[in-house]
């Protein structure tokens, strides 16, 4: 299985990497191809509502969505990488997110496994419902099928991160598939 995993923290060693890290060993010792694809440091413009893609069809704006957009159309599964910042996806990744309007029903076809990977500072039991539903809303009106979601709950930083036991939760799911 190919699996796309879009990297949402400007924090390249940060605790979302160590996460990240942890699901990509896993699923390579699967026998899965995993790509990291760095959305925060790409150059990726927001949509800006035109509707010149006609909803499926190519954007007027020339940047790396293009690259994203092909490895999305050509993968088995995408896992969204975030950390939580005020209760929602890194702004990098929902831009991404925003862009899929472009091949919105190539996306619903494909019929991708999905999953969630991110960490909070916060360890209420709240912390993560506002992104678990909208992650979840993504995968019913994508027509994703959900493979599971790591929340790590407390780990504002690396180092709490990885005496914590979400890199190995993150492991196991990326084995698991």
């Amino acid at each position: 299985m190919k699996i796309v995993i879009l990297m949402g923290s400007p924090n390249k060693k940060g605790s979302t990497s160590i996460l990240v890290d942890s699901f990509k060993k896993g699923a390579e010792e699967s026998g899965h191809n995993v790509e990291v694809i760095d959305v925060c440091h790409a150059d990726i413009r927001p949509c800006t509502g035109c509707i010149a893609c006609g909803y499926e069809g190519d954007c007027v704006q020339r940047d790396e969505n293009e690259y994203i957009r092909k490895a999305l159309l050509s993968c088995d599964m995408v896992v969204f990488a975030t950390p939580l910042y005020y209760y929602g996806m890194s702004a990098q990744l929902k831009t991404v997110v925003d862009r899929f309007c472009a091949y919105n029903s190539s996306l619903n076809r494909r019929h991708l496994k999905s999953a969630l990977l991110t960490v909070a500072w916060n360890a209420d039991d709240w912390t993560f419902d506002a992104l678990t539903a909208h992650y979840k809303t993504l995968v019913r009106y994508i027509n994703f099928e959900d493979k599971g979601m790591v929340l790590g709950y407390g780990c504002g930083s690396p180092s709490m991160t990885r005496s914590s036991k979400y890199p190995e939760q993150a492991y196991n799911l990326g084995r698991s598939l």
